[in-house]
């Protein structure tokens, strides 16, 4: 059993915007398939496009709370997961809390009173996903509100801390905070390289949290990328993963273990120097609605069980069942029971 707040995430809690579009949609916006990045000025129109356009879904979103959402679900302990992100006071905002509520996680969203909740254009082309995060309140997080006892309170009680990447451009000290918590109470940190404009742009913010972090997870595109960005010269992900769970470490109590999910092939898993690949469940392409939120559900499949102290080989397949759930259904959703046993 997992016990109350054993699991806190930290993110940027979005709303997604969800349609299929078509090719000349991603041309015009200049978005490539199975990719993310944040929002320019030339991107602002596609919101209100998308939704003139095509038939949209609206769902709660952000790649840490999709992850929180999911472990939650395959834990079904009540509040065994909290959440904490930055929304604003609006109908989209309201819309969240009443979705984390009914996913049973323990949200404590900082609520702004003059930015709206964050979007973000979810737009799929064939079943892959090309991702537009508009921030807006979610990039208003800043660590006073995290410094609160209230909210302190749910770092102290979790033993388990994930954060995806995304947060690095948002509230870097909030992340630094909790990360030198987790070393210093031999906690479980874990972080997302989450998209390849990370891995580059914000090389050094990730950089500087990369010590403390216990698990790194990410995908076959942004391990490629980062290994670029640190110029290894090399495109094999076993051996990224290997290089990436060697990077020193801030505490000696957990060595780091990497866990790189890459689509239909297998998952890398690098520790002690060593790879160990795990297949993933195939699905035949007309099951498959769209990729959107994929990685996320991994994650939260795995920390599901991590956070019961189950074995690698165990953490692995819950996220690959949660993967191959959510991957037939539009956006990160699932049915009311896991059917994982």
């Amino acid at each position: 059993m997992a016990s109350e707040g054993i699991l806190l995430g930290m993110g940027n809690p979005l709303l997604d915007i969800s349609a299929v579009v078509d090719e000349e949609f991603l041309s015009k916006y200049d978005l490539k398939l199975n990719n993310a990045i944040l929002a320019e000025d030339k991107h602002l129109p596609l919101y209100d496009e998308m939704a003139s356009k095509f038939s949209v879904e609206y769902i709660a979103g952000g790649a840490t709370q999709n992850s929180i959402r999911v472990a939650q679900w395959m834990v079904q302990t009540p509040g065994a997961t909290s959440y904490i992100g930055s929304i604003g006071k609006d109908n989209f905002g309201e819309e969240m809390k009443k979705n984390s509520k009914q996913a049973g996680v323990n949200v404590h969203y900082y609520e702004h009173e003059a930015v709206p909740t964050g979007t973000c254009g979810v737009c799929v082309v064939g079943g892959e996903r090309s991702l537009v995060a508009n921030l807006s309140a979610a990039n208003c997080y800043k660590v006073e509100h995290l410094k609160k006892p209230e909210n302190w309170a749910f770092v102290e009680k979790a033993k388990y801390i994930y954060i995806a990447g995304f947060f690095l451009t948002v509230s870097p000290e909030s992340i630094q905070l909790v990360a030198e918590h987790a070393a210093a109470n031999n906690k479980i940190f874990s972080m997302n390289l989450s998209a390849p404009f990370i891995c580059e742009f914000f090389k050094d913010a990730q950089e500087k949290v990369l010590p403390y972090m216990d698990y790194v997870f990410g995908n076959e595109t942004e391990a490629r990328t980062f290994s670029k960005a640190h110029e290894w010269e090399t495109d094999n992900v076993e051996e990224i993963a290997i290089k990436i769970s060697q990077w020193p470490k801030a505490s000696g109590t957990h060595k780091r273990i990497t866990v790189i999910t890459q689509g239909a092939d297998p998952v890398v898993v690098a520790e002690d120097g060593k790879v160990k690949l795990f297949p993933v469940i195939l699905l035949p392409k007309e099951k498959l609605v769209d990729t959107n939120g994929a990685g996320d559900a991994f994650v939260g499949g795995f920390l599901s069980q991590l956070v019961q102290e189950k074995p690698i080989e165990e953490c692995v397949r819950a996220g690959c069942y949660a993967a191959n759930v959510i991957i037939q259904r539009s956006g990160c959703t699932y049915p009311e029971k896991p059917d994982f046993n």
